[in-house]
């Protein structure tokens, strides 16, 4: 471990055994980790996404925003409060090449799953929803033989096209993610946002040039949902893709949007549209989303909310809660969702879901 590396783990454990409110992060393309820490006694609750207007702090918000999942905002109260720290280690592209060579073997759905891909397969069919999203979530003991931070530095290594984070505070516990879905990004009046659905493994590390219907379709659903709602709010827009994007092991399809929002006031409204976005939701968006909390039949807590930095005068890099892991006392959760259309089979939906949990599991199980 290198002096650099040596200091920002010392930093980060410190803040853990204080069990004070931070989060550390690195945005993709990045050699700097951020460090942001809550000195005060009372962190920021939100109700809603519009109370984040003229906030500035790490944000961590879940798919349903409810009293026992508010919004949680780590505000910083001075210079102190937030530190960037140089990362001396070049990205190590050959670690993240060989990860195409993780994918788990194929395993046989739990019955939980299948009954809820039934209920969800059965509305798609009788075409009440033209997408909607499955997700579940995986729970073991965590015997501390890892540490949360060394897990951190893991993805950084790994996952170098992500953004990384791990983030503590008593109301959420201790959240780690390699998030490959920018959901706002931008500063002064240039912003951003991104449609990521479809997926399939890496192809001896490189990424794959022919994509099937069901993927092609399913990440058209979301392009047009973010088309659509730029130009109804009068939001004139650049669109490049889609291409194929890495994700760790896996690939996805990725159309990118640029535009520009005139005053900081419209970057929350923004927020609000955009999340959920229909690659964790489903089509028509607050049907899908209705149906989900009522049929999923588990709280995804923060998982496929939003994560990452929020300053709408200056700076925002806000991600989609992917590929993230949750500690708590002395369990480990894991999560991952896929996006199903009429057409998904439920072997190639729940391997989908194998897939993604493998981006979190090696985090745990392999060596720094």
């Amino acid at each position: 471990m290198n002096k650099g590396k040596q200091n920002n783990h010392t930093i980060i454990e410190h803040l853990l055994k204080q069990h004070q409110s931070f989060a550390t992060w690195r945005v993709p393309g990045e050699r700097v980790f951020h460090i942001v820490k809550q000195s005060a006694d009372n962190i920021k609750l939100l109700d809603n996404i519009d109370k984040l207007q003229g906030k500035r702090g790490f944000v961590i918000a879940p798919f349903k925003v409810d009293s026992s999942h508010p919004i949680v905002l780590i505000e910083p109260h001075s210079g102190n409060d937030v530190i960037a720290l140089y990362n001396n280690e070049k990205p190590d592209f050959e670690a993240a090449k060989e990860l195409s060579n993780d994918i788990p073997e194929q395993s046989l759905y739990s019955e939980s799953y299948s009954d809820r891909f039934n209920i969800f397969i059965n509305a798609l069919q009788e075409k009440d929803f033209d997408k909607l999203v499955l997700s579940r979530s995986e729970t073991s003991y965590y015997n501390n033989t890892i540490s949360p931070v060394d897990i951190f530095y893991k993805a950084c290594s790994k996952y170098i096209h992500s953004f990384i984070y791990l983030c503590y505070t008593p109301q959420t516990g201790i959240w780690i993610g390699s998030s490959p879905e920018i959901l706002l990004s931008g500063g002064s009046s240039q912003w951003s946002t991104v449609a990521l659905a479809g997926t399939q493994p890496l192809q001896e590390g490189k990424l794959p040039e022919e994509w099937n219907e069901k993927n092609r379709k399913e990440q058209s659903f979301v392009a047009s949902y973010i088309r659509r709602i730029l130009i109804l709010n009068d939001i004139i827009y650049q669109e490049q893709g889609p291409y194929s994007a890495y994700a760790g092991s896996l690939s996805h399809l990725k159309t990118e949007f640029h535009f520009t929002l005139h005053d900081t006031s419209e970057v929350c409204k923004m927020l609000k549209i955009l999340h959920p976005t229909p690659a964790v939701c489903g089509l028509p968006k607050e049907k899908a989303y209705q149906f989900i909390a009522d049929n999923e039949g588990y709280d995804r807590s923060y998982y496929s909310g939003f994560i990452g930095w929020f300053d709408a005068t200056e700076r925002t890099d806000l991600y989609v809660n992917l590929r993230c892991m949750n500690i708590n006392d002395n369990n480990i959760t894991l999560y991952a969702g896929g996006g199903l259309l009429a057409s998904s089979t439920k072997e190639e939906e729940w391997q989908e879901t194998e897939n993604k949990l493998q981006t979190m599991r090696r985090l745990i199980n392999t060596k720094l």
